[in-house]
């Protein structure tokens, strides 16, 4: 028979490692499986997360994380959650194509994916390293002030993104993806306010030239220090949806004030869940989740220890 665990936490980015450390603190028994694709990895450096003057690579806050989770006794299992069922009224059972985990509760902490712009992988990668392709203008405005930059998008939420860069520098383009910009009269007259420019697309595969990256576009190829892709992500909310959890248009998993689902015992954390997608506001939802999670699991006495 397989041992059922209090809780299974799908995903050790931020929220599902901080999430593991509060719940191994409280006593409670966890497993956490992740893929290895939290985009917390992908940050070369992340500097509004408060703690670390300087700054500090994603890849090293993880490690930073895991080796904490671990002094309570908190392994992860590197595998990806394929299937996630309810049996009965008290249990999950998760698949991951080598082991079948069942557990009382369910915390995903699965993330976001981010819509690449067409960019060949190598020149992605030193891009992202480099500041010269940035996903997160809240993370890193402050990085490109007064410097020439790149939106790749259009309809409100590249409007909406070019518009909040302009705060830090006066030389933003709005480029758009694929054709003519599909932007509303309001919202383009707007940007002639602001002093945006407007290129429309098909914006052609992005370059690296010297310390600057090239969009081509119909009117020509223009260079920037760096460019913000608006071109939305992939919520990765698909295991949740599934057992018929409520989720926005968009996929973001639809919360209390306690990240609790519409599916009782199914609780979601960080950027899966509708919100803010910053590490510090991950952190502080799955604090929130972990308390939450021992609290309703007293109620119906059914702790493992």
């Amino acid at each position: 028979m397989i041992e059922t665990v209090d809780c299974a936490i799908v995903g050790a980015g931020p929220a599902g490692l901080t999430a593991a450390i509060y719940l191994a603190r409280f006593n409670l028994s966890i497993r956490v499986v992740d893929d290895g694709n939290s985009r917390c990895a992908t940050i070369p450096r992340t500097h509004n997360h408060a703690g670390y003057p300087g700054g500090i690579a994603g890849t090293e806050l993880l490690d930073r994380m895991r080796r904490q989770a671990a002094e309570f006794g908190v392994h992860v299992t590197d595998a990806r959650v394929e299937t996630m069922r309810r049996v009965g009224d008290d249990r999950f059972e998760l698949e991951t194509g080598a082991e079948t985990i069942a557990a009382r509760t369910v915390l995903l902490a699965t993330g976001v994916v981010n819509n690449r712009p067409n960019i060949d992988d190598a020149d992605h990668d030193r891009a992202v390293a480099e500041g010269r392709l940035r996903y997160c203008p809240i993370c890193d405005g402050y990085e490109v002030i007064d410097r020439a930059v790149g939106v790749i998008g259009t309809r409100t939420h590249g409007y909406n993104e070019a518009v909040f860069l302009r705060m830090y520098t006066k030389r933003v383009t709005l480029i758009a993806p694929d054709a003519t910009h599909e932007l509303s009269d309001e919202e383009r007259a707007s940007l002639r306010e602001l002093g945006i420019g407007l290129a429309d697309g098909r914006c052609g595969k992005l370059r690296l030239e010297d310390d600057t990256i090239v969009a081509p576009t119909a009117d020509g190829p223009i260079a920037f220090a760096s460019i913000y892709p608006a071109l939305g992500s992939v919520i990765r909310s698909q295991l949740a949806v599934d057992l018929g959890a409520e989720a926005s248009d968009e996929g973001c998993l639809v919360v209390d004030d306690h990240q609790r689902t519409s599916v009782p015992g199914l609780y979601a954390a960080g950027d899966v869940s509708k919100g803010l997608d910053q590490i510090s506001h991950a952190m502080g939802e799955a604090g929130v989740a972990a308390t939450a999670i021992r609290n309703d699991l007293a109620k119906t006495r059914v702790l493992a220890r």
